[in-house]
Formats: C-alpha cells, structure tokens, sequence
C-alpha cells in the first residue's frame, strides 16, 4: 500500500510516518512538506511541495490513500495566508486526490468545525458550520463543506474525516525547570 501524507513534518505527521512505516500492509510512505525536515527517516519519500502552489497530482498518482494534514494555525495575523493555505490549499489537495485518482482520502478536521452546541453532547450529526469567531473553526468547518462537495461529486471516494479535540505530543507537555 502507497500512503502520502501532506503535512508530514507537523506534530501529527511525524508520529504517524512512524506508524505508517512499521506497518508491513504499507509499502511505501511519501511525505510532503512546505520544508523538508532536518532530520527525515529513510523509510519515507520526501518532497518538498506547498499545497497552495506545487503541482499535487504527480505526487498522488498510484496512492492508495492521501492523509491530509497540512494546516496553519499561525500567523493569526494573517488571516490571508492562513485562508490561502487551510482553505484553498485543502480544496488543491482535494482535486488533486480526484484527478490522481486515489481511492482513499484522510483529512484532519476538528472538533472546532462544529456548531457550537452550549453544553449538549454532540454527536457527528451535529452541524459543522463553525464557531464565527474562531478563525481556526471557520477554516475547519469550510474544509468540511469543500468535502461534502467532494464526496457529493465522487461518491466512490472513500472519505474519512477525523475530528479530535487537542493533539499534543510529549515534547509540547514537557516544561524546562530552571
């Protein structure tokens, strides 16, 4: 099985190259990252791709599935990059899964895509028409709606959106004493 993973150098895309290539059902792990990482795991085939202007389609052709990571949460203040980046740049990632043909796309969302929902449980029913003054919130929740898109359009895709709460990993948990 071939995996490509935009965002690979993140947080989340790091730990799971690790799980990606100690499985034995996947055969080969491409990664893609605005910047290659200093340190990169043989195992793994880097290249250096911006998901708002690299042409994605070459990279997924024969995926079998894309998991998409790649997401600014910073610069706040600018908002521009941020939409170019986590909006339009998610869409890129989308049509280029579509026109590759891969049969299989992972995107990270977030519980911050939903509506908010004042203290009632919520369940994957409930709207994600985002929070409005969250800009993170309205960037996942409009990702979302690019998906329904997506899915209305092709509907032989296999869609899987995640949507988990807060990812850390140790190095953020650690706190240096002096």
């Amino acid at each position: 099985m071939r995996i490509v993973v935009t965002g690979a150098s993140g947080n989340i895309g790091t730990h799971l190259l690790q799980v990606l290539l100690a499985d034995p059902a996947v055969d080969s792990v491409v990664g893609l990252a605005r910047r290659l990482p200093e340190h990169r795991d043989p195992g793994v085939k880097w290249h250096e791709a911006d998901i708002t202007s690299t042409d994605l389609v070459p990279l997924m052709r024969g995926a079998d599935a894309v998991v998409h990571l790649a997401f600014l949460l910073q610069p706040a203040h600018n908002p521009q990059l941020m939409q170019r980046t986590n909006v339009l740049g998610s869409r890129r990632v989308f049509d280029a899964v579509t026109a590759a043909g891969v049969p299989a796309l992972v995107h990270a969302s977030s519980v911050g895509a939903y509506a908010p929902g004042f203290g009632e449980p919520l369940t994957e029913s409930h709207p994600a028409t985002d929070i409005d003054s969250s800009t993170y919130s309205r960037h996942k929740a409009a990702c979302e709606a690019e998906l329904d898109n997506v899915q209305q359009a092709h509907p032989g895709l296999r869609i899987v959106r995640i949507r988990p709460g807060v990812v850390l990993s140790a190095p953020a948990l650690c706190v240096r004493l002096m």
